[in-house]
């Protein structure tokens, strides 16, 4: 935009009036002012100098063939002729008149005789005027084409910026991705690591109870000769007691001293209790071999009921009296069970999490003591069931009669690394490693029912039958 605005504006103007005198006179005043001036004398004539385009056009009212007031209605009809200035002069002086020429399209009315000045005080006028309008168009016109590119770069910029808040919580939705993937990476790798420590200890276990067995067997062996011998020996002092009599007194009392007579009676009860003993190494060394049968990671038919008997066996520390806790009562109620096929040393592992954990939370009927607590009254009793289920499914259900699992610990049982235990006692996996083993090794089902106070029931639900793997 100009700030500065031209003192004087010269256009191409037309005249048009049927009198020559006019037309001359006006066009050597208005010449000798810069302008650039085309007479005609009649409506006809002044329509056709109009597709020129002036500036402006002086148009005469009273004229033959066309007044201009038709030919101004014809200009102001063509859309190539309609924004041309029209200045009406005329004789008529009266008000109906001018108020007529302006209904038309006129934008002034000069009234005749002229007068010279006036007459170039309204053409500057209204060159002005629409030279200001030909500013103020312009000016319009690039404000509404700078308006586009503003709208334009707007509506980028705002495209930029839902792009990079699109970018932002996508970055972050990729940050809290990668979290969690590690974390969960950082969870696996603890439950591998549980898991192949399970596994050593089951070859270990296999390992010691395999070493055990030599001498056991070595053991028995001995002991029957022993019991041999043992009768022998017996008869040796029977045949003695007969020719007692005929000793001498003093080979006689160092026999006595011996204590023949209780050997006798003693001796037959000590063989009896390292049979038992012996009896009873063999049985723990059967229940470790048990507990640590691993299937090469074969799915085998094994006896339920084997796996919790060789559990319990090797628990039976835990679950006999100590100094300072009394003993856990184990009630068990046994169905009528198949062999099912599944992974039999992974079972035995949810017995042992699930049994531990049972006589962990028994420990405050356990303590022994003068106070009496909340749970004095209570035996601690784990009761373990089996039986048969429809659709050729078995359920074991381990229960306690201890304080119970709370709803909001409940709800979180078998998530990986949660425990309820101090720090040191547990590492949270044992549940959620059983849930796997329940659920997604066997098909089965792994749950926990509880009300607080009112001690918990796991219960284990497994398809007799594993669906065959396709290859």
């Amino acid at each position: 935009m100009n700030d500065a605005f031209p003192q004087h504006i010269t256009g191409h103007i037309l005249i048009v009036d049927d009198v020559p005198e006019n037309v001359q006179l006006l066009s050597r005043t208005l010449s000798e002012k810069g302008h650039k001036v085309r007479g005609v004398l009649s409506g006809e004539m002044a329509l056709r100098a109009s597709n020129s385009l002036p500036d402006l056009i002086l148009l005469d009212v009273m004229m033959p063939d066309m007044n201009g007031y038709d030919v101004c209605r014809q200009l102001k009809k063509s859309p190539h002729t309609c924004n041309i200035p029209v200045i009406f002069l005329s004789a008529l002086d009266a008000s109906a008149h001018k108020v007529r020429a302006f209904d038309v399209g006129g934008v002034d009315y000069i009234t005749k005789p002229f007068q010279l000045k006036e007459v170039h005080a309204r053409v500057s006028h209204q060159l002005k005027l629409q030279h200001l309008q030909k500013q103020l168009i312009a000016q319009a016109e690039a404000l509404s084409e700078k308006n586009k590119h503003l709208q334009q770069e707007i509506h980028e910029r705002k495209q930029i910026e839902e792009a990079l808040r699109e970018s932002e919580i996508e970055e972050r939705q990729k940050k809290q991705e990668l979290s969690q993937t590690l974390d969960q990476l950082q969870k696996a790798q603890s439950q591998l690591i549980h898991q192949e420590k399970m596994s050593g200890l089951g070859q270990l276990v296999a390992g010691v109870a395999h070493e055990i067995n030599n001498p056991v067997t070595f053991i028995y062996g001995n002991l029957e000769c022993a019991e041999t011998y043992a009768q022998d020996l017996l008869k040796a002092l029977q045949i003695y007691q007969k020719i007692e009599s005929q000793l001498p007194k003093n080979l006689k009392a160092e026999i006595d001293d011996l204590g023949l007579d209780f050997i006798r009676e003693d001796f037959p009860k000590l063989l009896e209790s390292m049979n038992v003993g012996a009896e009873r190494i063999r049985e723990i060394v059967n229940s470790l071999r048990v507990f640590s049968r691993h299937s090469e990671g074969e799915i085998k038919p094994a006896d339920i009921h084997e796996g919790l008997d060789s559990t319990l066996m090797i628990l039976q520390s835990r679950l006999r009296p100590q100094s300072s806790y009394g003993a856990v009562t184990v009630e068990k109620n046994y169905g009528d069970l198949p062999k099912i096929e599944c992974y039999s040393g992974q079972l035995n592992q949810v017995f042992m999490n699930i049994l531990t954990n049972a006589i962990d939370a028994l420990e405050p009927l356990r303590i022994k003591g003068e106070t009496e607590t909340f749970y004095s009254h209570r035996t601690p009793t784990i009761q373990i069931q089996t039986k048969s289920l429809p659709d050729n499914v078995i359920g074991i259900y381990i229960s306690d009669n201890g304080p119970g699992v709370p709803k909001e610990v409940k709800t979180r049982l078998f998530d990986p690394f949660f425990t309820t235990k101090d720090i040191g006692k547990g590492t949270g996996l044992g549940l959620s490693i059983s849930y796997k083993i329940v659920v997604e090794r066997h098909g089965g089902d792994l749950r926990c029912i509880s009300v607080s106070g009112q001690g918990a029931m796991f219960a284990i639900e497994i398809p007799v039958v594993q669906p065959k793997k396709s290859s």
